[in-house]
């Protein structure tokens, strides 16, 4: 394969259409596009549907529950909480699809209300049965056995009574501030406390640093039995109220706005104004209520009034309150994914010099089937190296602990000029991105936040060598964070290069982070928020010109999310004109596909499987002359004008072909876990003829990593 730079734009006067297909002008018709929260929604279904699939081991399915919870959070935090501001301010805008915020948040309460009542039988119902044929067991209170509740009572008394703050209500003591997303119970009482106070009601929250499931001793179990400290707590809750009746003792939880809202430009420390916002988003305006499906309605009455919710945004459970601390960690193999061992190219997998290794050409990796740890070891190399002058990296999540900041830190210290782009404004990651920065800058690094206005949300690591009289660059390339964790459990893609005009191009784009001055021309990496965008539309118009001039036309694209209605448009120019288009979205696709006369040669598949989808791969047949990039940027609004991305080609021929077939081809053929968007925005799983499926997360696990 061999890429054409720079594709001929064709502009919407070329395009002439086939007569067989009645084109449809208008693109802006609401109805062509599908509802971005709806769309995130339908997502976090097809994840909770793996807890039901019988693919993934029993506590991997356990695990995907939990998952699922933790998206639901982060979708009530962030997506829901933002429309319930827009309506706080009285902005009523519709989307591209027509739905003002209004109707789109009464969508959600129904969708929502539906899947957490499924979430928690496919708990109690399904996998809570299966986990106890397999002795491992939930137990309720009135599944104790003596033994055990003795032991618990001890445990209780021992190492939850010291740590709990129960508070009485009354004008002395008022309901207390509730920390975004922590255990807390409410409880009525009757009677009368040590100081002759008629209390009726009480709060006791549940510090986070105890366990939410404790493990009863083996010699009181004939298996791996847990208790929840909800029921721990519910059972001794008379405990904390001596001299009074306790009538109920009911859990729940209230979820927050934690979207950070800060002016950039009015502030003169970036880093100082996060930390001042991270405390308040512990704090934030309530968007969820969640309850024990058996608190009294007068009680669930009063914590709605207390956190100015309605209805539409309680949700009543049976369980636990929050699914996401369930127990992981318990010691069965069988129930468990087979260990996963990484391969490492033959071509790295001995090299004492990393840099001749990558001096003799470009080296990909698909990670999570083959190692990041190649990664970790060019950046190590390159700290001790007394030849590398300079080290320039960008961070977005990096993890706790993380060996790649220790191995920049350690480069400061051995006089290497190290630079770090560190975007603090990572959602979730900013207190640890905090951190990194100030560890970073004890050892002597430089340390910048990247652009006002823009996330640096491009992966790039940049190796300055001096070789003989010459200074050599080299360059690693990737669509996912540098983070060693993640790396293991989601799938992206690595290039290492020493492309003379790549890495000049990653070094330009350096200088424009850190310093100031005008665009500057690269000349095979697109960026964004420059080039990106209208370089997608060009190979996109490219593609139609061929294919109304009798070429080969065809375009596959991976990605996390499609939302940018003008790609999206593109997409339906090139679907009307007869041009094939596969679509491989793992989560947010507004684009409809299979609608008459504007998407019907557009097909959407969505692929869960054991890692989660990660890859941003974009293939354009290219008249024959087949154009492959990877990008860290998906098809959205934020990313193409609002964040500061790379989108880099593979330009080896055998690279590009093996990019083709393992991370785009591959997908094409899953007809297991590959679910397809159906034009009325539902996505329909595929069922593979028994001894003939294929999941394409499987066969590259067969093809590259270690058995």
């Amino acid at each position: 394969m061999t890429v054409q730079q720079t594709p001929p734009a064709a502009s919407p006067a070329h395009v002439a259409t086939p007569k067989a297909v009645e084109v449809v002008s208008d693109l802006n018709n609401p109805e062509y596009y599908l509802n971005r929260e709806m769309s995130i929604l339908a997502f976090n279904l097809r994840v909770l549907d793996q807890a039901l699939d019988e693919v993934h081991p029993l506590l991997e399915r356990l695990s995907f529950l939990r998952i699922f919870s933790s998206n639901l959070d982060e979708f009530f935090e962030i997506r829901v909480a933002g429309l319930k501001h827009q309506l706080s301010l009285g902005r009523s805008n519709p989307g591209p699809d027509g739905m003002l915020p209004g109707e789109v948040l009464t969508r959600i309460a129904n969708v929502c209300h539906e899947a957490v009542d499924k979430q928690y039988r496919i708990l109690n119902e399904v996998l809570l049965p299966a986990m106890a044929a397999e002795n491992i067991r939930f137990l309720k209170r009135d599944e104790w056995s003596e033994k055990q509740a003795a032991w618990i009572k001890k445990y209780f008394r021992e190492q939850v009574y010291p740590v709990l703050t129960p508070i009485g209500l009354d004008p002395a003591h008022p309901f207390p501030r509730v920390v975004n997303k922590s255990l807390n119970f409410i409880v009525a009482l009757e009677g009368k406390d040590a100081f002759g106070r008629s209390l009726h009601l009480a709060i006791v929250p549940a510090p986070r640093s105890l366990p939410r499931m404790i493990q009863v001793p083996g010699d009181l179990s004939a298996g791996d039995d847990y208790v929840f400290l909800s029921s721990i707590i519910h059972e001794h809750a008379h405990e904390l109220f001596p001299g009074m009746t306790v009538q109920g003792c009911y859990q729940f939880r209230v979820t927050r706005n934690a979207d950070l809202a800060i002016d950039e430009v009015d502030v003169d420390d970036l880093a100082v104004a996060l930390k001042d916002e991270l405390y308040s988003r512990r704090y934030g305006d309530a968007v969820r209520l969640e309850v024990a499906d058996n608190c009294p309605q007068h009680l669930v009455d009063y914590l709605l009034k207390r956190f100015g919710l309605s209805e539409e945004f309680l949700y009543r459970v049976n369980g636990p309150v929050n699914l996401v601390r369930l127990i992981t960690d318990i010691n069965r193999p069988r129930l468990r994914y087979s260990p996963l061992i990484p391969s490492v190219p033959a071509r790295l997998a001995h090299a004492e010099n990393y840099f001749e290794a990558i001096s003799e050409g470009d080296v990909l990796l698909n990670h999570p089937f083959e190692s990041f740890t190649p990664v970790i070891e060019f950046l190590r190399q390159a700290a001790r190296d007394p030849n590398v002058l300079a080290i320039k990296q960008t961070l977005y999540r990096t993890g706790k602990n993380s060996e790649i900041v220790n191995l920049l830190a350690d480069a400061a210290r051995n006089g290497k000029e190290v630079t770090a782009v560190i975007e603090l404004r990572a959602r979730f990651d900013e207190e640890s991105n905090i951190e990194v920065a100030a560890k970073l800058q004890e050892a002597g690094a430089i340390v910048v936040y990247g652009i006002v206005g823009y996330k640096t949300h491009a992966k790039m690591l940049l190796v300055v060598r001096r070789e003989g009289r010459k200074l050599k660059r080299y360059v690693h390339l990737g669509t996912g964070n540098y983070h060693a964790v993640t790396a293991r459990i989601y799938t992206d893609i690595s290039l290492l290069t020493a492309d003379e005009a790549l890495c000049e191009d990653v070094h330009k784009l350096f200088q424009q982070l850190t310093g100031m001055g005008k665009l500057a021309k690269l000349k095979k990496l697109l960026h964004a928020p420059f080039t990106l965008h209208a370089r997608l539309i060009e190979h996109i118009e490219f593609e139609i010109a061929n294919k109304l001039a009798g070429k080969p036309a065809h375009i596959i694209a991976r990605m996390n999310s499609l939302t940018e209605k003008q790609l999206i448009q593109a997409l339906y120019r090139a679907s009307q004109a007869g041009v094939k288009v596969d679509l491989i979205v793992r989560g947010i696709c507004c684009l409809r596909p299979g609608i008459p006369g504007v998407s019907d040669n557009i097909t959407v598949r969505s692929v869960i499987g054991r890692f989660l989808e990660h890859t941003r791969a974009f293939w354009f047949e290219n008249g024959g002359e087949n154009v492959v990039y990877c990008s860290s940027a998906d098809w959205m609004d934020r990313n193409m004008f609002f964040r500061v991305e790379t989108c880099f080609p593979v330009t080896d021929p055998v690279l590009a072909k093996r990019l083709k077939h393992d991370s785009l081809s591959v997908y094409l053929s899953d007809n297991r876990q590959s679910w397809i968007l159906q034009p009325d925005g539902h996505y329909r799983q595929l069922t593979g003829e028994r001894g003939k499926e294929k999941l394409a997360q499987h066969l590259l696990l067969e093809k590259l990593a270690q058995h």
